[in-house]
């Protein structure tokens, strides 16, 4: 499901069983993430696949990465694995206003 950089912050807020994942390169994570968040980069393919397959499906999963196009990605390949709760940051990491850590 497609978030607003608002609703995706607010319900990420009130959420006690959210899992935030990053999934963009690690160079650009190294610019810094939001706090919490799993690094697993979408375009290491099948290797992808394998780390998200380890996270806890019953979590809701808050999904970014730079724009938006890729976290949409890996929201409709984690839908296909079993992941019934994914939520994309519209807009991505660019628009993103809340608090930001180093890696």
């Amino acid at each position: 499901m497609n978030l607003s950089q608002q609703q995706w912050s607010s319900q990420l807020a009130a959420d006690d069983n959210a899992l935030v994942l990053d999934v963009r390169t690690p160079d650009e994570c190294a610019e810094g993430i939001i706090p919490t968040a799993v690094m697993i980069d979408i375009y290491k393919g099948q290797g992808f696949i394998y780390q998200v397959e380890e996270l806890d499906k019953s979590k809701n999963i808050y999904v970014y990465c730079k724009a938006g196009g890729r976290s949409a990605q890996a929201c409709a390949i984690m839908n296909q694995l079993g992941f019934s709760n994914t939520y994309n940051l519209l807009g991505g990491f660019m628009e993103w206003e809340g608090e930001v850590v180093l890696p």
